[in-house]
């Protein structure tokens, strides 16, 4: 199965390790540290041209990917939990 996180871009829902609101993940010192470094290793793929609301983090054959989505974290939940293919 598939989640759909932005117009151009699909993630296979089983490489996904987590949806992240990106407000609030942004409060802690962890969660601001997270996304720098994360571009600074190449990590970062950006799905659309407007802000970001989440993030998607993923892990294919040990490599993580973070994908930034202009979609809220609630929606891709909701897409992820569902039972159809979302592509």
């Amino acid at each position: 199965m598939y989640l759909r996180i932005s117009n151009s871009c699909v993630v296979k829902k089983t490489d996904i390790i987590g949806i992240f609101d990106m407000d609030n993940t942004t409060v802690s010192r962890q969660g601001r540290d997270f996304l720098p470094e994360a571009e600074r290793n190449g990590c970062i793929v950006y799905t659309a041209d407007e802000l970001p609301k989440s993030y998607v983090v993923t892990e294919y054959d040990g490599k993580m990917t973070v994908y930034l989505s202009s979609l809220s974290s609630k929606a891709l939940i909701n897409r992820a939990k569902s039972s159809e293919i979302l592509i």
